[in-house]
């Protein structure tokens, strides 16, 4: 030992230390003592053995050289102190581990109290200016008493800076989503971006639920309490009423975030209150498989008031498309109903919608399936997969301006009646190109005078008004006019019975590559051996 180390901290006998809370099992505070004497390990121990802050008590790591160090700081990340030798392998190994743990290593947290038996050989006010320290002591004059207060102090250091990059890593993280967020198009996508990012922010692994209120609280009906989007447990409660869906402890603090208006915190769970400017009131409900402290709280509320506007945001763009889709398909019902008896045009009219939903949603799924398959990477894309199904509806727009005897004929059609008849992909492409041009970018508008154009173009050439042929048939059209064709196929029409669905699936199948692109027909063959998909 080095002189007078008989004496390291044994000069004060009184000293006493914070005691562990009753019932409490504190996580230790990391500690790493590194000197090459065995003893100055045990006698360190042996002072701190009952030594508690702020709930915690210590947990220790000896290293006897600096590369052993270095070896444990590689290992445990999270080490809150060290007491560190100046002199071991070499006069200067300690302040060496210094340089580093900070310039190497970039560990800017840890404390480190450097202790040395020669404080001589490494002047004190050169040490502190040049290293980053937090305190340097000789250890003849290291007291039990001057540990205790220098460990404490290193502590509180320590827990300070963790909290800063803690808060700053969560504003980071909610700035980050709040842009991520921003890019979202639907509230089931939304609302996992939120419990991603929730989770992130916290680093916890929670179930989360979204619910929304539709009127009266304590009313279990359709005016009640319903879930929007779920994570974890709660991921296949959509659109189902709170009261039947979740269990009564979480229907208990969502209702209750509700009455109050304000966030519930909970040990192990959280529910924020968040109301859009239109004053719909929603409430992210989160479990926390760890307890949530003051600071995971703050950025909790923070992000939840960053996102309002993104909720109201989506629920507005959602109610646009509504009202496109509902726009669309009451043209889809007038291009089919056109010079029709009232009352048989109404009675048409809701079989039209319906099928023209169909096809719309079929259409998208073939194009999803394709997207999957990584076919037509330079057609498809998230615009075409958002706006296909829309436009698909617009197909035969054209059939306006087509006479109904010809439309609803039950024969054949004569070579006129047919040149007609024909005219309606150009009319429909001419209809919806004068639309587009009161907007910007790709609509469903464009995408939808290409489909009504091509449409009936067959993949072999001999199809109408241009006989393109293959590749040069816009994908769009090739993908309708499948799903197209067996709406009509399983429907029935004046001139025949409807065909079974196996039927259809059969005949289509019978047509690729003459009729049809058979890479289409392949997808379209997959969905329907799929069952059905939920909408994104």
């Amino acid at each position: 030992m080095i002189d007078d180390d008989e004496d390291l901290f044994l000069e004060d006998d009184d000293v006493t230390v914070g005691l562990p809370r009753p019932g409490v099992v504190p996580v230790g505070w990391k500690m790493l003592v590194v000197d090459d004497e065995p003893e100055v390990h045990s006698i360190t121990r042996l002072v701190l053995a009952d030594f508690v802050f702020k709930g915690r008590s210590t947990q220790f790591f000896s290293a006897y050289s600096a590369a052993e160090a270095i070896g444990i700081l590689e290992q445990e990340k999270d080490i809150a102190v060290i007491l560190l030798d100046v002199v071991m392998e070499t006069d200067d190994a300690g302040l060496k581990l210094v340089h580093h743990i900070r310039e190497v290593m970039g560990n800017r947290h840890v404390r480190i109290i450097l202790r040395t038996g020669q404080p001589g050989q490494a002047p004190e006010r050169n040490v502190i200016l040049e290293y980053d320290i937090n305190d340097y002591k000789a250890k003849t004059q290291l007291t039990a008493q001057q540990l205790f207060t220098c460990t404490v102090a290193a502590l509180r250091s320590y827990e300070d800076l963790i909290t800063i990059d803690a808060n700053r890593r969560g504003l980071e993280k909610i700035i980050e989503a709040s842009s991520s967020l921003s890019k979202t198009r639907s509230m089931k996508l939304f609302a996992a971006g939120v419990f991603t990012q929730l989770s992130a922010i916290v680093g916890a692994g929670p179930d989360a639920i979204l619910c929304v209120k539709r009127g009266d609280v304590g009313r279990r009906d359709r005016e009640g309490l319903y879930v929007l989007a779920g994570s974890g447990r709660f991921e296949t409660l959509i659109n189902e009423p709170l009261d039947a869906a979740v269990d009564a402890g979480v229907v208990v603090t969502i209702k209750d975030c509700l009455a109050r208006r304000q966030n519930v915190f909970s040990q192990d769970h959280c529910a924020m209150y968040i109301q859009t400017l239109t004053d719909r009131e929603n409430v992210v409900y989160m479990s926390s498989n760890r307890p949530l402290n003051e600071l995971d709280q703050r950025l909790i509320a923070l992000f939840c008031d960053k996102i309002t506007v993104g909720f109201e945001n989506i629920y507005l763009y959602e109610q646009v498309l509504k009202a496109q889709e509902a726009t669309v398909a009451t043209l889809a019902d007038i291009a089919e109903t056109a010079q029709v008896d009232a009352d048989v045009a109404i009675a048409a009219s809701h079989e039209t919608r319906s099928e023209s939903l169909r096809l719309a949603g079929l259409a998208e799924r073939i194009a999803r399936t394709l997207y999957t398959w990584r076919h037509f990477r330079e057609s498809i894309d998230s615009p075409f997969l958002e706006l296909i199904g829309l436009a698909s509806m617009l197909h035969d727009v054209g059939n306006i301006t087509v006479a109904d005897r010809i439309l609803r004929k039950p024969g054949p059609l004569t070579d006129d009646e047919r040149k007609v008849m024909t005219q309606h992909t150009v009319r429909g492409h001419a209809f919806l190109v004068r639309a587009c041009g009161m907007v910007r970018g790709l609509t469903y508008l464009e995408l939808g005078a290409e489909i009504a154009l091509s449409h009936h173009e067959n993949f072999d050439g001999s199809g109408y008004p241009d006989g393109l042929r293959g590749a040069a048939i816009p994908l769009s059209a090739r993908i309708v006019a499948v799903a197209d064709t067996f709406e009509a196929l399983v429907s029935e029409r004046p001139y025949r019975p409807a065909f079974s669905q196996d039927q259809a699936m059969t005949m289509i199948e019978t047509m690729a590559g003459s009729r049809f692109d058979p890479v289409v027909v392949e997808s379209f063959l997959d969905v329907m051996a799929s069952p059905s998909l939920d909408e994104e």
